[in-house]
């Protein structure tokens, strides 16, 4: 029971996760690039690997915000929920003066 409990203790104090292990086929050139990588900066293939998949996740979650934002931004407009250009245009030249005016409201 010790030993489980300074495992559990190791864990938390250095904070590392629980990895789970998948396996990958990877094309000759791929892996001869893994292997090149992995030597330049001196880690292993795994940790590399583990971040050209946590780098990919996160970019495809951008990728999929971005998607959301630009439907919700179709529907903005569908309805009719869009700033006059020359209000914007007004407003921006208005900027870093005495004057300046309140940025426009979306219409209806």
């Amino acid at each position: 029971m010790r030993v489980s409990y300074s495992v559990v203790h190791c864990i938390q104090l250095f904070g590392t996760p629980a990895m789970t292990v998948t396996s990958v086929r990877l094309q000759p050139d791929v892996e001869t690039g893994l292997a090149a990588i992995s030597e330049k900066l001196q880690r292993s293939r795994n940790w590399v690997i583990n971040e050209a998949v946590r780098e990919y996740v996160a970019k495809r979650a951008a990728d999929d915000a971005l998607w959301a934002d630009t439907l919700e931004a179709i529907e903005d407009v569908a309805a009719g929920r869009v700033v006059d250009g020359e209000a914007v245009h007004r407003w921006m030249r208005s900027w870093g003066t005495a004057d300046e005016l309140p940025a426009p409201k979306p219409g209806p």
